[in-house]
Formats: structure tokens, sequence, C-alpha cells
């Protein structure tokens, strides 16, 4: 077993048995946590995270429905457009690292990976 693969949804309780599955890794692939907390950040299951994957618009992901105030359907087209774009490729990337041998480091989209490696030269001058 890979140490990034087999830790219990938060939210459901099961085992997230793999990381096309993780709403944690679909979060940090996005740039929407930071790789500092990715050890202490609680995982779940990305359907078990309607808010987020309702944003997943992809052939061979089943679309999630969210009601109320959070559904995609009441919010900026332009933000449900950039978010769609975003959560769709992070997913997208979450099945292709599934193939591959990686260091977590390189599991980010290309735009992340180059804003941590600038904000890790930031820090280093400060």
């Amino acid at each position: 077993m890979k140490c990034d693969e087999g830790y219990l949804c938060d939210v459901c309780g099961q085992d997230v048995a793999k990381l096309t599955g993780s709403d944690l890794y679909l979060r940090y692939v996005a740039g929407m946590l930071d790789p500092e907390v990715l050890h202490t950040t609680p995982e779940r299951h990305i359907r078990c995270n309607p808010t987020l994957a309702q944003y997943i618009v992809a052939e061979g992901f089943e679309p999630v429905a969210v009601e109320g105030d959070f559904a995609k359907e009441n919010l900026d087209a332009q933000f449900v457009e950039e978010r769609e774009s975003l959560i769709t490729r992070s997913w997208q990337r979450l099945q292709e690292l599934a193939k591959q041998d990686l260091p977590i480091i390189d599991y980010p989209l290309p735009e992340v990976r180059q804003r941590i490696s600038e904000q890790a030269k930031f820090d280093q001058v400060e």
C-alpha cells in the first residue's frame, strides 16, 4: 500500500482506498491545500464533499448535484466556469497520477507547482 492511500473518510467513515477517489489529494492537486498541512488534514471521498465534487464535469465521473445556497446553479456563472475548469483538470490529474510513480511534490497541476515554487523562493528571501 502506498503511503497516500488507505485513510478513513471523515464523513462516511469508510476507507478512501484509492488516490483517484481522494478529496484531500484533489484539493492538493488543485492548489487548495498547502503541502505543509497535507499530512494533518482530514481525508474524505470526493463524493463525500458534494460542494466540491459538483464542479467535476468529465467523462467517467457521475455528476453530483447540490441543493441550496452552494449549488453551482445559484452561483456566479464566471466563478462556476473557472471552478469547473480547475476541479475537472485536477480530477483528471488524479486519474493520471494513479498510473504514475511521481514524488508527492509533483502531484499538483503545473500552475500550482509553479506557485508553490515561487512562494518557496519568496520565503527563503525573508
